[in-house]
């Protein structure tokens, strides 16, 4: 009598086969909490394998000019020019890139698969950081909280905490 053999083809555990985490999303500000947030997620990153975005949202020039506060007339101050709005944006665009440059740089040299983005003009950074996540789909969010002390350090910051009730994935708040 012949015997045949079946050679069976070991499958995957569910955790080997799909990743948790493969797409990480850094939000920095330049705060010491977002470089924490920033060092987090490049271990994450290396240890998953996982693609890093590093994001910095530009912010419109402040509302300052129309306000009233320390006007000696109660009067609203001029609108900023063009040239004076053309100052901000490439002054905080120099920042921005400072921000992100040494997170990407660090991730490079780790062999991370990484990108920056830094959006300009928006009208909320929960917004754009939540935003951008999604149309990345990505897995996780990573921010930073601010230090604060006495009773408020256990309150998350404003940024922090709006990225934790409406985003559409887990987020890591690093202290």
């Amino acid at each position: 009598m012949e015997t045949k053999t079946v050679k069976r083809i070991a499958e995957p555990s569910l955790a080997v086969s799909k990743q948790l985490f493969k797409k990480i999303l850094v939000a920095l500000d330049g705060s010491e909490s977002s470089q924490r947030a920033a060092q987090a997620a490049l271990e994450l990153a290396e240890k998953l394998k996982a693609e890093l975005i590093v994001l910095h949202a530009i912010t419109p020039p402040t509302s300052y000019y129309h306000s009233t506060i320390g006007s000696p007339t109660g009067m609203s101050l001029p609108a900023p020019s063009q040239h004076e709005i053309d100052a901000y944006y490439a002054y905080a665009r120099k920042v921005a890139l400072s921000v992100v440059s040494e997170t990407e740089s660090k991730a490079k040299k780790q062999g991370i698969a990484v990108k920056t983005e830094i959006p300009e003009a928006v009208s909320s950074v929960v917004e754009t950081i939540i935003n951008h996540a999604a149309k990345e789909n990505v897995d996780l969010i990573t921010v930073g909280t601010r230090g604060l002390g006495g009773f408020k350090k256990m309150l998350l910051g404003s940024v922090s905490s709006g990225i934790v009730s409406h985003a559409h994935c887990p987020v890591l708040v690093v202290r």
